[in-house]
């Protein structure tokens, strides 16, 4: 079996606040703590908005704590980027975004020759590819053909126990929270012909701060909570609310009844305690209609 630790939406600014006021790296540090009597994990997986100013000194934050998380397992610890992200920042700090135990580089780039922050690495016979979704200066996310003909390429082969993908913008729509539409992957049904009769198992994204799963061209797909905040789909489904409570996900892959996916919550006291509430039509701050 292979088990994985799936984080996401860590948002550390160079200050170590986010553009909220959340203490992000506290909420960092308190699911990192509170997990860790997990037993058996082979990888830490962060998939995306590392930072949440795209800066060097965020992504070095977040590295130092997962990496430190990491090393004291002898586990592996991969990231892939968000739309909070900027790739050159990404790249100085986490290099490929699969860095090994010791946090040296264990990444092989899906294309040398671009600059987008796409890699694989192995754990064991099971192979992590991470994809670049991010559009700069936007919410939603796009994988050009480019990077999927490389993906595509790279998956013509597969593997002994098969293939994890890690991107940050999901690749579902949620009919019941019709703004999700607008800040998820754009091109879904591109991703899914490649992953299509491939040997790909699982899907890993972040995103959206709160769990869900779902299906494309059959391989399951799932969204983990945030870490800074998550977002609470109790709001009226119009309006989009953001809590304290850091969230992560167990990811295992053993027999055929798997992937599963096991959500932990952190155990803070400010757990459901409202951070924004605001209108995605039209992006302005409501007050909060109870």
């Amino acid at each position: 079996m292979t088990r994985i630790l799936h984080l996401s939406d860590t948002h550390v600014s160079a200050s170590g606040v986010d553009m909220d006021g959340v203490d992000a790296i506290a909420a960092l540090e308190g699911i990192l703590r509170d997990a860790r009597h997990v037993p058996g994990l082979d990888a830490v997986v962060v998939s995306g908005d590392i930072a949440d100013d795209g800066s060097a000194a965020g992504c070095g934050a977040v590295l130092e704590r997962v990496g430190a998380f990491a090393a004291e397992r002898g586990i592996p610890h991969l990231y892939s980027t968000g739309n909070h992200d900027a790739r050159g920042p990404f790249r100085e700090v986490l290099g490929s975004g699969h860095r090994d135990p010791d946090g040296s580089d264990r990444g092989r780039l899906l294309d040398p020759e671009s600059d987008l922050c796409a890699a694989i690495s192995f754990l064991g016979d099971l192979r992590i590819v991470t994809i670049d979704s991010l559009v700069p200066g936007e919410t939603h996310g796009f994988l050009d053909e480019h990077q999927l003909a490389c993906l595509a390429n790279e998956l013509a082969t597969p593997t002994r126990d098969g293939t994890v993908l890690v991107l940050h913008h999901p690749p579902l729509h949620l009919a019941s929270l019709p703004w999700v539409a607008d800040v998820v992957l754009r091109n879904i049904s591109a991703l899914g012909r490649v992953v299509r009769s491939s040997d790909v198992r699982a899907i890993l994204a972040g995103h959206l701060h709160f769990q869900v799963s779902g299906f494309l061209a059959g391989v399951p797909v799932w969204v983990t909570p945030g870490v800074v905040t998550r977002i609470d789909t109790t709001a009226p489904p119009h309006l989009v609310r953001g809590v304290l409570g850091a969230g992560a996900t167990v990811v295992d892959l053993a027999d055929p009844a798997s992937p599963t996916f096991h959500v932990l919550s952190a155990r803070d006291p400010r757990a459901g305690e409202q951070v924004y509430l605001y209108d995605p039509a039209s992006g302005e701050d409501v007050i909060d209609e109870d």
